[in-house]
């Protein structure tokens, strides 16, 4: 039951957010979601399953809510708030608005802190090293000689850092810094922890101090993946102490799924290492040689099994026939016995490799932290160490999980073959699951303290199943679930155009059709957003009326011509100055965007947003569906269309005075059996369609 200090602390809250607020519009569906999500993380509803689900329509101020239902429970509890979010915008607008405001109305102090993984932050000791004046850093570690502009550029960062102008953070170095500086000085878990004396002040480490003590902590679907494979607890706070709001949710399955991935080449992991190979006795000897003998052993008879496998392996899929997009997938994710056997005996060999070298990479720290080897010696030598176990991990991640049987209960994993962009004579190997509900279930829906997933398009056909699917939750296993519609008045300010026309998408004919039809719908309009299926078909319009648009004096900004940022500000000053602007956009432009006002009143979606199964794990994952009896197209690619049409549709209507019309130039809503699912799904516009 939720305390009543909560109670009290919520209610608190949200007399005081009245009262600062100008304009503060109260809404129903917003005090709702507070009191929801509240109840549900207190176990009103389920004890053991403190999960809840909501969709919450644009305009009900999702972010504001479930601070407010979330942040006073878990001080009031003992617990830490984790806000995962899927867009750098949303922690922007998290940090720098929202939790400032709300700690300036909850009656409870508290702290916050934004969250990035340990590859944003520079090594103070590598820095050190690329800075120093004898030199031995610029050598060791990079990989190619360093330019003077690198070593100038070393020197500045390390200036600043000593000086404590600069904090580590690569995002608040005042330029860019490229990769293959950043990649010579970058934090890594191997060299870079609190086990080593020397690194305890390094920047990572400091984050980590903040992170510890913060009350509320804001990552990103990434970070949270990251820790929670590492077995949670290990960047972020422990599951079992910690409140997860997930915002923009929908994303999620996707990182997940992409985060259990694991690729690597054949040729390439060979030449790598060699090069091991051959470095393996410095690092043996700077471990002390009586010691570290047998693990040298084992590693150098590992890697003596995995170079001539890897090469056996290239011999072996050579000879498979690759698409034109020089892709070769295994059905069903079955491989040729052959494989088997090599994947099985390469993945005993890395894992004995991997093993061996991380116990060298151990005496060497322990020795530098003994004081029985300098820093001098030994932070070149881990730092190419770490260097080459980040990759000796990836390796027996990719040949463990080809070496894994399919299982008869769940999907099997995808598996494929990709030739190599960097080497022409070289494969990728590149494995991932289809299905990563049960492994989200096993990382966080049993272990944390509580759940709210949020996003503005949860459902699909106005339904929770699909994103249940998809993330391993069961509208029947206690979890909580809302659909909170926005509190536009959508009959009143928008309308939804369906045109007849003559072409459907698939048609040949559709997109020579296109430029008179916009024309036509650009006509009369002041501000407006036209989405397109794909680059090259915006392209070919564009070129055909790009001449009609400049003779009528509008002002047309076309994406890829410069960066989102330069595009937008152009639109938004055209708007201002009341000239006509439309935008050309393609799938990037249908999230994310906010467009209020004036800036957006005209919204023409070329055709609904289906999905072609073109990657392998989306065509295994169809293959999957068909081979158990279902149907791909109903069961994946329709939902998915779903959800993209809604957030199409939600760029028009950003504030409740917003007016103005969506069309629909895609015919298929009213000549398909799954066209009424789609069109019911949409925010209840006022509907113009032409049935004829």
């Amino acid at each position: 039951m939720l305390s009543p200090s909560v109670k009290k602390d919520i209610r608190c809250s949200y007399e005081n957010l009245k009262a600062q607020l100008q304009n503060f519009i109260p809404r129903k569906a917003q005090n709702y979601l507070v009191a929801e999500l509240a109840k549900t993380l207190a176990g009103e509803y389920n004890p053991k399953r403190r999960i809840l689900v909501a969709e919450a329509g644009t305009g009900i101020g999702k972010s504001m809510a479930y601070l407010m239902g979330s942040i006073p429970f878990a001080l009031n509890n003992n617990k830490k708030v984790v806000i995962s979010t899927a867009t750098v915008a949303l922690q922007e607008q998290l940090v720098e608005k929202d939790l400032p405001l709300f700690r300036r109305i909850v009656p409870r102090e508290f702290s916050f802190v934004l969250a990035k993984g340990r590859q944003r932050y520079c090594c103070g000791e590598k820095l050190a090293g690329a800075a120093s004046a004898e030199g031995y850093g610029q050598q060791a570690l990079f990989e190619k000689k360093p330019k003077k502009s690198d070593i100038d550029l070393i020197n500045d960062m390390y200036d600043a850092y000593s000086r404590g102008k600069w904090d580590g953070d690569r995002d608040n170095w005042p330029k860019t810094i490229p990769d293959t500086i950043w990649l010579s000085i970058v934090s890594d878990k191997h060299t870079c922890h609190s086990g080593l004396s020397a690194h305890r002040g390094c920047p990572f480490a400091k984050a980590r101090e903040f992170l510890d003590k913060a009350d509320v902590v804001v990552a990103n679907h990434s970070l949270l993946m990251a820790d929670l494979e590492l077995g949670g607890g290990v960047i972020l706070p422990e599951p079992e102490q910690a409140l997860y709001m997930i915002d923009e949710a929908h994303h999620l399955p996707i990182v997940a799924r992409d985060f259990s991935a694991a690729s690597a080449s054949l040729i390439g992991a060979a030449s790598w290492l060699e090069k091991l190979n051959q470095s393996a006795s410095k690092l043996a000897n700077a471990g002390d040689i009586k010691r570290s003998s047998r693990f040298l052993d084992a590693l150098q008879s590992g890697i003596q099994v995995l170079i001539p496998g890897l090469r056996s392996v290239r011999e072996m899929l050579k000879s498979l026939p690759l698409s034109k997009d020089g892709i070769y997938r295994f059905e069903d994710g079955e491989l040729p016995e052959s494989l088997i056997t090599e994947a099985k005996e390469l993945q005993k060999a890395v894992k004995k490799a991997h093993q061996s070298q991380a116990k060298l990479h151990d005496l060497v720290s322990e020795r530098l932290k003994d004081g029985e080897i300098s820093a001098r010696i030994a932070d070149p030598l881990l730092a190419e160490s770490a260097f080459f176990l980040q990759r000796m991990e990836n390796l027996e991640k990719v040949w463990t999980l080809m070496a894994q049987p399919n299982s008869d209960k769940g999907a099997p994993l995808a598996r494929w073959i990709q030739q190599c962009p960097e080497r022409e004579n070289d494969l990728v190997v590149h494995v991932s699951p289809l299905e990563i509900g049960w492994r989200l279930d096993q990382l966080l829906w049993s272990r944390a303290a509580g759940v709210g997933l949020m996003s503005a398009t949860l459902r699909a056909l106005n339904s929770f199943s699909y994103f249940c699917r998809q993330v391993g939750l069961d509208e029947k296993d206690g979890t909580r679930f809302l659909a909170l519609p926005s509190p536009f008045d959508y009959q009143e300010n928008a309308r939804l155009v369906v045109p007849s026309l003559p072409f459907e998408p698939q048609q040949d004919g559709f997109t020579d059709m296109l430029p008179d039809v916009l024309l036509e719908y650009l006509e009369g309009q002041t501000a407006s957003l036209v989405l397109f299926s794909s680059y090259w078909q915006m392209n070919q319009v564009a070129d055909k009326i790009r001449a009609q648009i400049k003779k009528n004096g509008w002002h047309l900004h076309i994406q890829g011509e410069a960066s989102r940022t330069v595009i937008l500000d152009a639109h938004r000053r055209c708007c201002k100055d009341g000239k006509v602007s439309i935008l050309f956009g393609t799938g990037s432009f249908s999230e994310g965007l906010d467009l209020p006002g004036d800036q957006l009143t005209n919204l023409i979606i070329t055709k609904v947003p289906f999905a072609v199964p073109t990657s392998p794990v989306e065509e295994a994952h169809a293959e999957y569906i068909e081979r158990k009896g279902g149907n791909a197209f109903m069961q994946i690619s329709v939902p998915e269309a779903s959800k993209k049409l809604i957030q199409s549709a939600g760029r028009l209507l950003r504030k409740e005075s917003d007016t103005g019309r969506v069309v629909l130039l895609d015919r298929r809503v009213v000549s398909r059996r799954y066209g009424k699912s789609l069109l019911d799904a949409l925010p209840p516009f006022k509907r113009v369609i032409d049935y004829s």
